[in-house]
């Protein structure tokens, strides 16, 4: 059942505040706490299946929303393009030439000011 952690953890970050808090909470203790479906029902204090359940449709909420909005795919991008820009940037440093290294000084400041 359970789905790439770290994606499930994702997210959980952007659109956690949509889910109710026991999504949340046995969201968290499954996939970022480790907790088994047994765990998280006994410490809760209701069925494993219930517990099974819960996390199935918290997971497909969250699905749903990346889909309808690609929030997490597109900062993702974001971050990858950011750091592909800043290796040519700091190649680009090292050239011999004053302007290119002021461009890329530019190109550099630039990308760091960006926010994911």
């Amino acid at each position: 059942m359970k789905r790439e952690a770290f994606q499930m953890s994702l997210l959980l970050d952007y659109y956690g505040s949509l889910l109710t808090e026991k999504q949340k909470t046995y969201f968290d203790l499954y996939y970022n706490q480790d907790f088994s479906l047994g765990e998280i029902a006994e410490q809760e204090g209701i069925s494993r299946q219930g517990v099974h359940d819960t996390i199935t449709r918290t997971e497909a909420i969250l699905l749903d929303m990346e889909k309808a909005t690609g929030c997490v795919a597109r900062a993702q991008t974001l971050r990858s393009a950011k750091a592909e820009i800043s290796e040519a940037a700091n190649a680009l440093l090292l050239h011999s030439d004053p302007t290119v290294r002021h461009y890329a000084e530019r190109i550099s400041a630039a990308v760091s000011s960006l926010k994911e």
